[in-house]
């Protein structure tokens, strides 16, 4: 399972996605994350939306495989849900 983390320096919701997807990482072997600072890519939200299918208004925006989970609190409740035993 790959996660895509699209953030931004300073921005503290970015630091807790990572901060959990660190976590997952080093707790399951099918886990693995790459963090992308959309500011030093030059990434907008629009590309996100794009991305995303909808609307973006905010970073984080989270995939994993491909899919669009959502922000730092909808990726704290799928990890729940759905990674963490």
């Amino acid at each position: 399972m790959f996660t895509v983390i699209f953030g931004r320096s300073g921005c503290p919701y970015c630091v807790r996605a990572k901060e959990l997807a660190e976590k997952l990482k080093h707790e399951r072997d099918d886990f693995d994350y790459n963090y992308v600072d959309i500011q030093a890519e030059g990434i907008t939200k629009a590309d996100l939306a794009k991305k995303a299918g909808k609307p973006v208004e905010t970073v984080p925006q989270i995939f994993i495989d491909e899919q669009h989970i959502g922000g730092c609190t909808d990726f704290e409740a799928y990890a729940k849900k759905h990674l963490i035993s």
